[in-house]
């Protein structure tokens, strides 16, 4: 933990995490229709826990990517992606950290599922129909939502510890 909270007193961290975290919060509210605009609509209001799951998940997103956006600034040397040697602990953290970026961004995608219109969403739509978006696939939407934010959580907590390690900046050697 207290690896965490040295690599959040970065101020590049912060600011690309205020960033990232107003482009999230925009982005996901004009497409998800609950931040009202022209382009998206909703066929139903977003319920509150759309709302809480939106507004949780931006900081949280915001700081992720920030993760990626700004290098580390610990004592320990940088590791590399792609300077392992097959079979050296490189090799791990290279594959963890990949399958960090892909949790994140199932996390991401999920937060989006949540938040959005269940009978707006095409692929529930299409597999559920309109009576199935909105038993089926509807009252599934805070538990995805939940998990959504469980997951970010654990990929930032993940991030940020690899990032006081120094091993947090997944740049490929030219």
């Amino acid at each position: 933990m207290e690896a965490c909270a040295t690599a959040l007193a970065d101020r590049r961290l912060l600011g690309w995490a205020a960033a990232w975290g107003v482009v999230s919060l925009v982005a996901f509210g004009l497409v998800a229709a609950i931040i009202p605009n022209p382009v998206f609509g909703r066929q139903i209001p977003p319920e509150p826990f759309a709302i809480a799951v939106w507004i949780a998940s931006a900081p949280l997103m915001g700081l992720i990517l920030a993760t990626y956006m700004s290098p580390p600034t610990s004592q320990a040397e940088p590791r590399l992606l792609g300077s392992a040697v097959a079979g050296g602990p490189d090799a791990v953290l290279s594959s963890a950290e990949t399958r960090s970026t892909t949790i994140g961004t199932l996390a991401g995608f999920g937060a989006f599922l949540a938040i959005g219109c269940p009978v707006c969403n095409k692929i529930a739509l299409v597999l559920l129909g309109t009576s199935g978006a909105l038993t089926i696939f509807a009252p599934i939407q805070p538990l995805i939502g939940a998990a959504s934010l469980a997951l970010l959580a654990g990929t930032l907590a993940w991030r940020l510890r690899s990032r006081a390690r120094g091993g947090a900046c997944s740049v490929r050697p030219a």
